[in-house]
């Protein structure tokens, strides 16, 4: 079996509620166990938890330890943290309403937490893991270095492609893309002829809110649709979409990232609050399919200075970059300001 698809079922094997081993951890992710599950994986004692450093910092847990304060932290089960407590460790859905009081006690971390957090992070659950329990036999194993392998040098290639005529360009071609050992299935859509000139290109991230149901809570929606336009307008360019929804996350932690959006946290302190880095999309992944599609150089049209030094790092040559401006409005005005203000945006 590949590399690819061995952490392919580990990750569904998360989100079934099923333990999986990393190296020699035994882990469960907290999101989607039960109780009968987690019953079977404490035996013969209760296993601890594993939640990710920024989520720790929330819980004034992470200067209990000499250590990096984003890195992971290990909380020893006490008798009153149930499957019930343990959720509520993992989510802040309900911390400003129903703080949780400990006692905590931290111990040493194991060493493949940071796989095993970064495994749940590629699953779409929340980073926290029981850790440490009884697996059973069937278990499915997987290695610390496969799942760094897997998110880091995804192996994509070009699985299908066909015209594909819009309302802003009737010349226009579809490509699909897919990587071993992710579900996730991104897309270019090539618009007009390559004029022998570096294509003006677009990095679009997901985004169902915005995108499709027309969410005034971000400026995605419009963003899309004027970069379709500049791209037809000029002749020649390459719309690379990403499913990589809620800056990462994923469409249900970006719910849950709404909610906390809704108790007064901006976009960055929300994703830092479930445990997640402020961006943890993988902007690489479009150079990978920049290079598929034979474009070393683009003229980039964003933003956003992350993606213009990911290209460059990955070997892209970004010969201008194009800013764009669109989606403005009364309800995401505190979004577009933290974008500038904490994420270094042009607006």
């Amino acid at each position: 079996m590949t590399v690819g698809r061995n952490v392919a079922r580990a990750i569904d094997a998360l989100r079934r509620g099923w333990p999986v081993i990393i190296d020699e951890l035994a882990v469960l992710a907290v999101e989607t166990a039960d109780e009968a599950g987690l019953a079977a994986f404490d035996t013969p004692a209760a296993a601890d938890i594993l939640i990710a450093g920024n989520r720790a910092v929330t819980l004034k847990l992470a200067n209990q330890r000499d250590a990096v304060p984003t890195g992971p932290v290990r909380i020893a089960r006490m008798p009153w943290i149930d499957l019930a407590g343990a959720t509520a460790i993992a989510d802040p859905a309900r911390d400003l309403s129903t703080p949780l009081k400990g006692p905590f006690q931290t111990l040493p971390v194991p060493a493949p937490a940071t796989a095993a957090l970064r495994l749940a992070k590629m699953a779409g659950l929340l980073p926290a893991l029981f850790a440490g329990g009884t697996p059973g036999d069937d278990a499915i194993s997987v290695g610390a270095d496969a799942i760094g392998v897997v998110h880091d040098r995804p192996a994509l290639t070009i699985a299908s492609r066909a015209r594909l005529p819009i309302a802003e360009a009737e010349k226009a071609e579809i490509i699909a893309f897919r990587a071993e050992g992710d579900a996730s299935e991104h897309v270019a859509l090539m618009i007009g002829e390559p004029t022998g000139q570096p294509p003006l290109v677009r990095i679009h991230s997901e985004c169902l809110t915005g995108d499709v149901l027309g969410s005034l809570k971000c400026d995605c929606g419009l963003q899309l649709a004027d970069a379709i336009a500049a791209i037809a307008a000029s002749g020649w360019g390459i719309l690379l979409y990403l499913r990589q929804e809620g800056r990462g996350i994923g469409l249900v932690n970006k719910l849950r990232a709404y909610a906390l959006q809704d108790q007064g946290f901006d976009t960055v302190d929300a994703n830092l609050r479930l445990g997640f880095s402020d961006d943890e999309r993988d902007f690489g992944v479009a150079a990978f399919m920049l290079g598929l599609l034979a474009q070393p150089e683009v003229r980039l049209l964003t933003n956003n200075p992350r993606k213009v030094a990911a290209l460059e790092a990955a070997g892209v040559r970004v010969r201008e970059r194009v800013p764009l401006q669109a989606g403005a409005n009364p309800h995401n005005r505190a979004y577009l300001d933290t974008k500038r203000d904490r994420s270094g945006h042009s607006l």
